[in-house]
């Protein structure tokens, strides 16, 4: 797909067989146009165990990031390239687009989605990322994670990583020592330009009741 198509990345493994269905028609029907759903891995057909979001919140997330595709078509057609990734209602958006307008546009429409708590917005106005640009954030996001496994005190899982130009965004459900742990290890990794922290902070009385 050439550089000037929008690209909506999905981030997260499918939670439902139902979504599995409906993914493959979106993405069939994207692959017509200029926007896909990009998978960043495996599909899977079950939610994680290990998931700090309840289910239901595991579900909405993937239905927020499955309209997304549609409401941000309708709103900016192919221009820009956009990274859409909801984790408990939170969604970050990342990527390139043409102008501000562009930008301020996207914000919108996905605030409107049903479900959506609260948009970060962390879409740089610009020329789309290279391929290779994009080569090197997979391999900083393989970093980062591996990182995070071999780090003891933290638990992995319940932690997002998404790398845009070098730069490293963070999301999840963590207290604030695992917040700044979390954001120390990925800041060491090299290539990193940046670490913006996309944490929803749980207190240690909540984190327990997690468990």
């Amino acid at each position: 797909m050439q550089n000037s198509s929008a690209s909506i990345r999905r981030r997260h493994p499918l939670v439902s067989t139902a979504l599995v269905g409906a993914l493959a028609i979106a993405t069939l029907a994207s692959l017509q146009g200029c926007i896909a759903l990009l998978g960043a891995g495996a599909v899977a057909g079950g939610m994680s165990l290990n998931d700090r979001r309840t289910g239901g919140a595991q579900v909405e997330d993937e239905a927020i990031e499955l309209k997304s595709g549609g409401r941000l078509r309708d709103t900016i057609g192919d221009k820009g390239h956009v990274n859409v990734t909801s984790y408990n209602r939170i969604v970050l958006l990342s990527g390139e687009v043409p102008s501000e307008a562009d930008k301020a546009a996207a914000e919108k429409a996905i605030a409107s989605l049903e479900g959506v708590n609260n948009v970060v917005n962390e879409l740089e106005v610009g020329a789309n990322s290279t391929l290779s640009t994009r080569s090197s954030d997979t391999l900083i996001t393989t970093r980062v994670k591996s990182a995070l496994i071999d780090a003891k005190d933290i638990q992995s899982s319940a932690i997002k990583v998404i790398t845009e130009r070098g730069n490293v965004y963070l999301m999840g459900r963590v207290t604030e020592r695992e917040a700044a742990r979390a954001a120390d290890v990925a800041r060491a990794q090299p290539s990193v330009l940046k670490v913006v922290r996309v944490f929803e902070i749980l207190s240690e009385e909540q984190l327990s009741n997690l468990k």
